[in-house]
């Protein structure tokens, strides 16, 4: 039987035994669990930080000092559940038309309120750099929210319009290159797009005036070079603005390079 040592600690044990100690609070008729720890002392000082913290309003997220016992997770949500009266899992603290998810007291990103529903649900993870949510247990990049290849390279591939790489909201993310192979370039003041397709190295397909028919250009050129026995799985490009007949129609017209056409598997150089 469970072991009531402290207000709002509980004794348990771990699978082999060893002593734990859960701790939770009741908030505005909530019940809130802050975690087990491993000791009696440690598990009340989270107790005693967390009602502090639920009590007084003059305690706000940048008041979190390194040291503390509450992890500064659970301080985040507590302090949004206080003044926004929402219970949230994660580290987001509302405001009026966006949210704050907070990696840590120096990392914040600011998303658009649409995404909060997701977000309330996904846990945001960081490894080399990147950020990542479990879903249907795959990791995903969160850019890819956005249209955002997985191998996308900010400053050529996407732009923060405010410079700012922790602003996610909409509005702040310009995509420059949707597509595979596809780079966005400007020459004499107008807009191209240059399409390349890696084999060995990269072979350049050419250039053209639209997004659309250098994506198309891309497919068309994988497409003659798995014809052409070169034993590499394209990923080709999907777009959704073009239907099947208007699709085949500039699948038909983009022009491909006598080159490509002549790269065989025996003749690429290793």
């Amino acid at each position: 039987m469970k072991q009531r040592e402290h207000t709002g600690v509980y004794k348990t044990a771990l699978k082999n035994g060893t002593p734990s100690y859960r701790t939770s609070i009741i908030y505005n008729g909530k019940h809130i669990s802050l975690g087990s720890y491993p000791t009696l002392k440690k598990a009340s000082a989270v107790y005693d930080e967390s009602y502090y913290i639920l009590h007084s309003e003059s305690f706000v997220i940048s008041s979190y000092k390194k040291g503390m016992n509450l992890p500064f997770e659970k301080c985040v949500i507590l302090i949004n559940f206080r003044d926004k009266g929402i219970y949230i899992p994660n580290p987001i603290y509302l405001e009026k038309k966006y949210f704050l998810y907070y990696l840590s007291p120096d990392e914040i990103l600011k998303f658009d309120i649409d995404d909060l529903f997701y977000y309330s649900s996904h846990k945001i993870m960081k490894r080399g750099g990147h950020l990542f949510v479990a879903d249907y247990g795959s990791q995903i990049s969160i850019m890819q929210r956005y249209g955002i290849k997985s191998y996308a390279v900010s400053g050529r591939d996407y732009l923060f319009a405010n410079d700012d790489p922790f602003d996610l909201r909409y509005e702040n993310i310009i995509i420059l290159n949707r597509y595979h192979g596809v780079r966005q370039f400007a020459h004499k003041g107008f807009i191209r797009y240059k399409t390349f397709i890696h084999i060995k190295s990269n072979y350049v397909v050419g250039v053209y005036n639209s997004e659309i028919e250098a994506a198309i250009a891309y497919n068309k050129a994988a497409d003659i070079l798995m014809k052409n026995g070169i034993n590499k799985k394209y990923q080709l490009n999907y777009i959704e603005d073009l239907s099947a007949s208007q699709y085949a129609d500039l699948y038909l017209k983009v022009k491909i390079p006598k080159k490509i056409y002549a790269l065989k598997n025996n003749s690429i150089k290793s």
